[in-house]
């Protein structure tokens, strides 16, 4: 491993641990952490993958800001390929659209997957149940012929699923079917890329 990689690789890794201390327990979070694994087997862009988490920082640090979504919502911002889902619970109609507005301004994004419910932030046992079917699709994902785990991102909110990544098409879908027989998920929601196009 050449000097140039060695100390990109650092960086990436640097970046992820900080991003890891700063969500700490508060009511926002960002995506998963950038780690040297996810830039050397990733489809995006190593260029690609730090602006993912450069977004998702900056996401949660304007949310932050605004006390009043902050101490009365649950959000999660999640940046693919600079396409970012926004998911959770806010209180009110007028919050769930400063959300996304929020988002919709930071540099980079182009575009904003809103999928905030208006409803009271979700509680504790909603959420461990929602990281154990995250758990649980990730490991379905490992078994899936031709596919790397690495592939896809995964978001679990209130027991739908939300899978993103860049596949074409038929791979999407087959994903997508067989993430839908892991028991206790609700919905699988996809947003893959083919190309410049987003599925659903």
């Amino acid at each position: 491993m050449n000097n140039g990689l060695k100390l990109f690789l650092s960086m990436a890794l640097a970046v992820g641990a900080v991003g890891s201390l700063l969500s700490g327990c508060a009511p926002l979070a960002a995506g998963g952490a950038v780690t040297g694994a996810v830039i050397t087997n990733d489809k995006r862009t190593a260029g690609t993958v730090l602006e993912d988490q450069n977004i998702e920082n900056k996401a949660r640090n304007i949310l932050t800001a605004d006390g009043e979504i902050s101490s009365q919502a649950h959000i999660n911002v999640t940046s693919f390929n600079l396409k970012v889902l926004v998911t959770g619970e806010t209180p009110t109609d007028d919050m769930k659209r400063r959300v996304a507005e929020y988002v919709s301004r930071i540099a980079k994004v182009q575009h904003v997957y809103d999928e905030v419910r208006v409803a009271a932030p979700s509680g504790s046992s909603s959420r461990a149940n929602d990281a154990l079917l995250t758990t649980k699709v990730k490991t379905k994902l490992v078994s899936i012929r031709d596919i790397s785990a690495l592939d896809i991102k995964v978001v679990t909110e209130n027991g739908v699923v939300y899978l993103m990544g860049l596949l074409d098409q038929p791979t999407g879908d087959a994903v997508a079917e067989a993430v839908a027989s892991i028991g206790g998920i609700s919905k699988v929601v996809k947003l893959f890329e083919s190309g410049s196009t987003a599925l659903r």
